[in-house]
């Protein structure tokens, strides 16, 4: 069964997508823990990060270090975290995090945003990448 990211790719579930290429893609977390934060995955499903072919690793890092960079010149934070975790959805993801403290890594706490919210802040960040 595909993963809800793989219906992402396949247009079956509409995201805010803020960056694409043939092989990865970005989109805003719709759970946020801090305002732009944002997940960059592979197309092609894979579960684990580890199991990627080493340029198909390399070519993700390289995306979401240009999505990084994009965040951090639309939303005003002290840096961009990133995290993979990977058990939430069996498939590879890169979580990209605007952020202000520690606690905006730790997955408690989160922000919320309107669908307005939402679609300007895909809009600015789609712009500076």
């Amino acid at each position: 069964m595909p993963s809800v990211f793989t219906k992402i790719v396949n247009g079956e579930i509409p995201a805010y997508k803020v960056a694409e290429d043939d092989h990865y893609l970005a989109f805003l977390d719709v759970n946020p823990n801090a305002k732009g934060h944002t997940l960059c995955i592979p197309k092609q499903e894979i579960d684990k990060i580890f199991d990627m072919e080493e340029n198909h690793y390399l070519g993700l890092m390289q995306f979401a270090r240009k999505v990084a960079k994009a965040i951090e010149k639309t939303v005003p934070c002290k840096r961009v975290g990133i995290a993979v975790v990977g058990l939430e959805v069996p498939h590879v993801h890169v979580h990209l995090i605007p952020l202000h403290d520690m606690d905006d890594m730790r997955f408690q706490r989160k922000a919320a945003l309107t669908q307005q919210e939402f679609e300007d802040l895909t809009k600015a960040i789609q712009s500076n990448v």
